[in-house]
Formats: C-alpha cells, sequence, structure tokens
C-alpha cells in the first residue's frame, strides 16, 4: 500500500510581517454628510455585516477609524464574540473595530476564514485584557502566528471556504424565511383579528383558559420537601423556548400540583426590565417531566374544544393581540410586570374552532420543514469547521 501524503510544510509568520493594522483616525469635524459608518453593532459572530449606517455631517462626537474594500475588519472588544467580516465598501468604524490591511504575499479572504477560526478566536480572548469590557491590543493581534501557505494556494482555500460559507448562508435564509411564515399563515387565514374584521366573538382569555402565576423563588424553600425543574424568564421568548439551562426549586406537594406544566399549556412572561417584552408567549412543549414554573411565568391553560392554544399562542404574540397587556404593564423599581387578572382580563378573538385547528395543521407542517432545515444546517456547520481545521493545516 502507498503512504498517504504529508501534508505541506508552510513558514509561519507573525500577523504583523504580512499585514498592517491601520488606525488611521479621522475627526469627527472632518466626517462628511453620507459617510458610511459600521460600529461592533452592525457586525454579527461570525462577520455577517448587518448595514452600514450613513450618518449626518457633525453626528459623530469621537475619532473614527477609515476602512477600505481592501481592509479586514477585526472588531477587539469581547474577542470571543467573532466580529470579524470583510467589507465590501468604503467607510468609517468604531475605533473598538481594527482595520487590518493584508500585505501583497497575504490573501484578504484566507486572513478573514483563518482569525474567525474557533481556535484562533479563543486563542485571541486569551490574549484579551480586561475583565469585565476584554480587549485585544493591537500589538497582541500583530504578534498572532499565521501559517503562510503560496498565494495561489491562499485564494484555492479561501474559495472552497467561500462555496461552504455560501451554503450555510442559504440554509440560514431558508430557516428565516420558515420563521416568518407563521405569521403569513396566521394572517392569511385571520387577517388581523386583533380589530376583528370578520366579526368573531370576543372571549377574555380568563372565561376560556385556566390562569395560574407560579412560586416566587426564595431561600425559605431550602428546606421543603420536594425538588422541581422550574420554568423562569429566560426560557420563554416570543413563540419559542431556550431550555439550555433549566433551574431547580423546592416545593411542597400542593404547590406541585397547583403549578405543573402540561404539554401545550400558553407561558406567558409576567416580568422584564424591557417593557416591550412583558406578555411575550410560548407553548410548552412537555420535553421535561414535572416541570413547574416560577412567578414571572404565568400559565394560561386553553380549553381545546373552544380555543386551541397555537392559535391563542400566535395571536397573543402578535402586535395588536399584545395591546391589552402592553398598555396594562405597570413598573415598579425597574422591573415592568403584568398581573394575572390582567392576562385573564386580556381580550381573544375567537374564530371557528375548524379554522383554528387548519392554522395548527399548517404550522406543524412548517414546522417538520424547520426540524429538516435546522438538521441540515447543523451538518453543515460541522462540514465547515471541518475544513476550516483541515484547511490551515494544509490538508485540503
Amino acid at each position: 500500500m502507498g503512504r498517504m501524503p504529508m501534508p505541506p510544510v508552510w513558514p509561519t509568520v507573525a500577523l504583523g510581517e504580512v499585514a498592517r493594522i491601520e488606525r488611521d483616525a479621522i475627526q469627527p469635524e472632518a466626517i462628511g454628510q453620507g459617510t458610511a459608518y459600521l460600529g461592533l453593532e452592525h457586525i454579527e459572530s461570525g462577520g455577517k455585516i448587518l448595514g452600514a449606517r450613513p450618518v449626518d455631517e457633525g453626528e459623530l462626537a469621537s475619532s473614527k477609524f477609515k476602512f477600505t474594500d481592501r481592509h479586514v475588519l477585526y472588531g477587539k472588544l469581547r474577542p470571543y464574540l467573532a466580529k470579524i467580516a470583510c467589507p465590501d465598501f468604503t467607510g468609517i468604524c468604531s475605533t473598538d473595530i481594527l482595520p487590518v490591511l493584508p500585505g501583497p504575499n497575504l490573501e484578504r479572504r484566507f486572513l478573514c476564514y483563518f482569525l474567525r477560526q474557533p481556535s484562533m478566536v479563543d486563542y485571541a480572548n486569551s490574549r484579551a485584557a480586561g475583565a469585565n469590557l476584554p480587549r485585544l491590543s493591537p500589538s497582541a493581534l500583530a504578534e498572532f502566528e499565521i501559517p503562510l501557505p503560496p498565494l495561489a494556494e491562499q485564494r484555492r482555500i479561501a474559495e472552497v471556504l467561500d462555496r461552504a460559507e455560501a451554503l450555510r448562508a442559504k440554509r440560514r435564509a431558508a430557516l428565516a424565511h420558515l420563521d416568518t411564515l407563521t405569521q403569513s399563515l396566521f394572517l392569511d387565514l385571520f387577517l388581523d383579528p386583533a380589530t376583528n374584521p370578520k366579526g368573531w366573538p370576543v372571549s377574555r382569555v380568563g372565561e376560556v383558559a385556566d390562569v395560574q402565576g407560579g412560586l416566587q423563588v426564595t431561600t425559605a424553600r431550602k428546606d421543603l420537601p420536594n425538588e422541581a425543574p422550574y420554568l423562569r424568564v429566560a426560557n420563554v421568548y416570543r413563540g419559542l423556548l431556550n431550555l439550555s439551562e433549566i433551574k431547580t426549586i423546592r416545593a411542597t406537594d400542593a404547590e406541585i400540583a397547583r403549578t405543573k406544566l402540561v404539554k401545550n399549556d400558553l407561558l406567558i412572561v409576567e416580568g422584564h426590565g424591557n417593557p416591550d417584552e412583558i406578555g411575550r408567549g410560548a407553548l410548552w412543549d412537555g420535553s421535561i417531566v414535572g416541570c413547574i414554573h416560577q412567578n414571572h411565568i404565568i400559565r394560561a391553560r386553553f380549553d381545546p374544544a373552544k380555543v386551541v392554544p397555537l392559535y391563542a399562542c400566535e395571536y397573543l404574540n402578535s402586535p395588536g393581540g399584545r395591546r391589552h397587556l402592553l398598555r396594562a404593564g405597570k413598573t415598579t423599581t425597574g422591573l415592568n410586570t403584568i398581573s394575572v387578572s390582567e392576562v385573564r382580563a386580556t381580550p381573544l378573538a375567537v374564530p371557528p374552532i375548524s379554522l383554528q385547528r387548519e392554522f395548527a395543521r399548517r404550522v406543524t407542517a412548517v414546522k417538520r420543514l424547520k426540524t429538516a432545515q435546522r438538521a441540515s444546517l447543523a451538518e453543515l456547520d460541522a462540514l465547515f469547521a471541518t475544513l476550516q481545521h483541515r484547511a490551515f493545516r494544509g490538508e485540503l
């Protein structure tokens, strides 16, 4: 049997030897009307630019850095966020972004992919200084060791990674489209039930659902007999759950019986620092046995013969459907809250049950598509990580 070919041995150089970290500052008075401005908030983790903001003359109060479409933009604040982008335009950026200009022996996209790979992001984070607002210094970035294959090989590697990244972007776009499809289906079947153009009967949530508050989390519970998993505000978003971290609480038998969740219970956020987020809701999926809820989550259990929970969830998350809860919110000590009684009093237009069930059937089909797309995206993400790992080891 023949031997496997050995990967090429490429020279390794400090980034500062093959690229310049340019901090070409421009003062506020010199920034012209309509200049494209990028802050860290305009760059996603992974490098997607969300859109440069044209600024008005005299709008910005501090100096900025200039950049061109030949630079790599490196977010030095919180480097673990991997805000590393390749702009296709000229503009100015926050001084928490370092413009890096590759020299003649370094392909820009090769450099960008190299800096974005997880091992380099972790390394950058380890070199950052500052506990609360860690920053990577320009001198530390210039010391990063980078492999330097021939320029043609750099371009080939960048093109392979470009193609893989394009597939991931298409899959993410398809998922984003499916995310908006549920709302489109809702409006297609019901128009805007908050204005009730079809004249459907209107009930209060408390007339068609059992509405229940949750348990207060206090240290006084430490000696209670049972320990149970519970949901809190961090687990409930608008139309979806985040169950990555589930905490437990001690409770009595009676408390568990009262607050135990059942699949398709609607979970409504009772308190939030942001007034726009109170009243957001998601359906419980039943995935954690014996799960209960704390007092900052209000549970509504609908009578399925009258209201399909999925319809109620979409209705109360819609701009018109949540209007009542937003108006009912009270603010105390920086926390915006709604009461159980206000949830019970929330108006809910009730279309024919057959139409609600048709909506649920269509949304279930969309969810199946989303599950398939997420699985495909996970496979593409794994493939991309493998390609990245091999590319900079000379194994691609």
